[in-house]
């Protein structure tokens, strides 16, 4: 089975504030037997597709069956009742990922994947352990963004109304609206609460961006990768041959604050750094479900450093996993966020849409990442005040004034004199030297 025809997403089902959704838009749309007719039919086709593709077959020790005997036993007068008992459903899995999403917030969800959104800027979870909405990441150049909203607040209320009890699609109808308006955001960070009154507004996203930069080295590539969308394999391919073509002598890629996205993406930018060696790997609950690997393909073998942190999740995770693990590249920087599951995204007959936990993922020596994250090799944290000055001013982002970019250029330094600085005739992977770890920061 090869997932990337199955229109999978990774990811703590990360949602956009703007329109729904995360990760991706591999969504894959298949006629259901279903009749608009009967709602029943609508509770009826979500249990069957839970029965069939969860990954847990204890279903988190829920009885599934006498779930379907309970809900299949009541009235419903409406398709709002069905979605109600849907979405209570749902619940009784204790999984936030699992969720269903009637015909306006599924339709959010494939509006997101295409480049362009209307709202704040924010990507949003629901915390496994406590339920609270978590930010994953703010995107940058947002009104999130640039307030100072960080990866890792929770938030508590939206304009003024409690968000306990709230599930991420709730949330999201709240915090969207028409460009212009405003919004009032309560976030708690530690013991501190604040407000951050944002106005929305109409965002276009590119994934990727980059540049040369001149280093005593030599030229290096610096490529910068904020989401994996569906766009975003081509503008990396992109971006690593025009590179190429200014012979640059290594490589630095941010995959700091990127929440995720498509899993073929992961898979696809990856085979674009490794010439051999398994990507990722899959788990369902019959055991292994797929292997993906590299294709001989690679773009260029020459030395790479990676900077993520704890806003680095899932597809970010797979592809920073399977260049450590294959000795491809360095990571730097703070724990990743830890979002190993995969969801399958698909279309129900009356237009809503229904995401479901199918499998894990595992990195290519075998690593369950999820709730931990992949520690970097080389800790770097940045401080609040670090942390302040390229909120306020991106440009910083990947500069000299950045300590985390500036460390990855040293170690990139390292590689490259590692390596003799000459590009082998036939790409394999770059031999690491792992420096030593430099104690977190914390201030």
């Amino acid at each position: 089975m090869e997932l990337t025809r199955r229109g999978l997403v990774v990811g703590a089902t990360v949602v956009m504030v703007s329109a729904v959704a995360i990760t991706g838009a591999s969504i894959h749309l298949k006629g259901q037997a279903f009749f608009q007719d009967s709602p029943k039919e609508l509770v009826d086709e979500v249990w069957q597709i839970i029965d069939r593709n969860y990954v847990d077959a204890t279903f988190n020790q829920v009885d599934w069956q006498a779930i379907r005997s309970e809900y299949l036993g009541r009235p419903y007068n409406s398709k709002e009742d069905a979605y109600k008992a849907v979405r209570e459903m749902l619940e009784k899995l204790n999984d936030p990922y699992t969720r269903f999403m009637d015909p306006r917030e599924f339709q959010n969800m494939q509006i997101d994947t295409q480049g362009e959104l209307t709202g704040v800027g924010l990507q949003l979870a629901q915390d496994e352990e406590t339920k609270k909405l978590i930010v994953i990441s703010p995107i940058e150049e947002t009104p999130a963004f640039r307030a100072g909203i960080l990866a890792k607040d929770f938030i508590v209320k939206i304009d003024g109304t409690s968000t306990e009890g709230m599930d991420v699609n709730q949330a999201v109808n709240l915090i969207r609206g028409q460009a212009g308006t405003d919004v009032t955001l309560t976030i708690l960070r530690g013991k501190q609460q604040l407000d951050f009154r944002l106005t929305r507004v109409r965002i276009e996203i590119h994934p990727v961006r980059h540049s040369l930069r001149k280093t005593p080295t030599g030229d290096i590539g610096y490529i910068r990768l904020n989401q994996f969308s569906s766009n975003a394999p081509k503008e990396m391919r992109d971006a690593i041959q025009d590179l190429e073509k200014q012979n640059v002598t290594g490589y630095v890629l941010d995959l700091r604050s990127n929440p995720g996205g498509l899993l073929n993406g992961s898979i696809d930018i990856a085979r674009m750094w490794l010439q051999d060696g398994t990507i990722v790997s899959t788990v369902n609950r019959r055991g292994e479900m797929d292997r993906q690997s590299a294709n001989k393909r690679a773009l260029t073998d020459k030395p790479l450093v990676v900077l993520v942190d704890g806003g680095s999740a899932s597809a970010s995770e797979i592809l920073s996993g399977a260049l450590q693990d294959n000795k491809r590249a360095v990571l730097i920087g703070t724990k990743t966020f830890g979002k190993g599951l995969v969801q399958s995204v698909r279309g129900l007959g009356d237009g809503s849409g229904l995401a479901v936990t199918i499998a894990k993922y595992l990195t290519p020596s075998g690593r369950d990442i999820n709730k931990h994250g992949i520690d970097p090799d080389v800790v770097l944290e940045l401080s609040e005040e670090q942390k302040l000055v390229l909120r306020k001013d991106i440009t910083k982002i990947g500069s000299p004034e950045d300590a985390q970019y500036a460390k990855a250029v040293e170690v990139l330094k390292q590689e490259i004199a590692a390596k003799g600085g000459n590009r082998a005739e036939t790409a394999v992977p770059a031999k690491t030297t792992k420096p030593t770890k430099t104690p977190a920061k914390a201030k």
